[in-house]
């Protein structure tokens, strides 16, 4: 890499949206039922972010000629580092998160193994599949099974599946949205009816209980706020739409939290939206 090269590295990584990653873990184990193996939890974290580090560098590098028409200014077409060294570190990155995971059973490394060829599918297909909304959600899906499957040494509860199946609704229209960031505008809204997942889940599946109403709130009042970014002709940032949908990931895993009432892990994932949102002002998340 040329000067400047830590931040180049930050971002390709996408740095600014792990605080997403690490309560997806925690979500995993908490509807798990093993929410208090920390040591555990951050080993997790750790592997599971190197993954996702390595997904974000294996997007720029597979989407250089894009980004070249594009989005110029990304590190690759801007000159400030090769496709060669970003191809190098994603696999590498990639190779590391799956030797961390290793120790954890075989069920969670082959979890871990799956989700790490689904991330490199996605970034070699993405922008001529039409399922690539649906191919991105089974990445966070998977993020929740490897965790179970980590912290129970091999089962994947219920509540497990559900809070997963939740989530992969979610991320389809989070990235139905940010395939139309450059357009500028949806075609259709339809594919957005994901976003409302978490909230029907809630209200269908689980009583309101006093954590569970606030985290509904505050997910629903965050969701049609950019969803306005998206739909207002006046005040429309596509960009800044996706990138709060993103962090908006952690809200809908605090919601998740919430229906269990253990009120340290609805705090700590809620931390996790605030830092995301700080860091993206540091860091672009898309």
């Amino acid at each position: 890499m040329k000067r400047n090269g830590w931040r180049v590295a930050l971002e390709l990584g996408r740095v600014s949206n792990l605080p997403t990653v690490w309560s997806n873990v925690l979500a995993g184990m908490v509807l798990s039922g093993h929410v208090h193996e920390w040591g555990m939890a951050l080993r997790l974290m750790a592997a599971l972010s190197l993954i996702y580090v390595a997904g974000m560098y294996l997007n720029d590098a597979f989407d250089r000629d894009i980004d070249r028409r594009e989005r110029p200014e990304r590190p690759i077409p801007s000159g400030r580092v090769s496709a060669r060294v970003v191809f190098a570190a994603g696999y590498g990155l990639l190779v590391s998160g799956l030797l961390m995971l290793a120790p954890m059973g075989w069920r969670a490394f082959a979890s871990g193994a799956l989700l790490a060829a689904v991330v490199v599918y996605y970034n070699y297909d993405h922008k001529a599949n039409r399922f690539s909304p649906l191919v991105m959600g089974l990445c966070r899906m998977l993020t929740y099974i490897t965790s179970a499957l980590a912290a129970t040494g091999g089962a994947v509860p219920e509540a497990v599946w559900l809070g997963a199946m939740v989530l992969l609704a979610y991320l389809m229209g989070l990235t139905y949205v940010a395939k139309h960031e450059q357009p500028g505008k949806v075609m259709h809204v339809w594919p957005l009816l994901g976003l409302a997942c978490p909230m029907l889940a809630v209200l269908v599946f689980s009583p309101m209980g006093v954590q569970t109403a606030p985290c509904l709130l505050a997910f629903g009042l965050w969701t049609g706020h950019c969803l306005r970014m998206v739909f207002s002709r006046q005040r429309r940032n596509m960009r800044h739409a996706v990138g709060g949908f993103i962090a908006g990931i952690s809200l809908a895993d605090a919601l998740a939290i919430s229906v269990l009432g253990l009120s340290p892990a609805v705090a700590t994932a809620t931390a996790a939206f605030l830092l995301t949102l700080v860091l993206q002002r540091k860091i672009a998340g898309t």
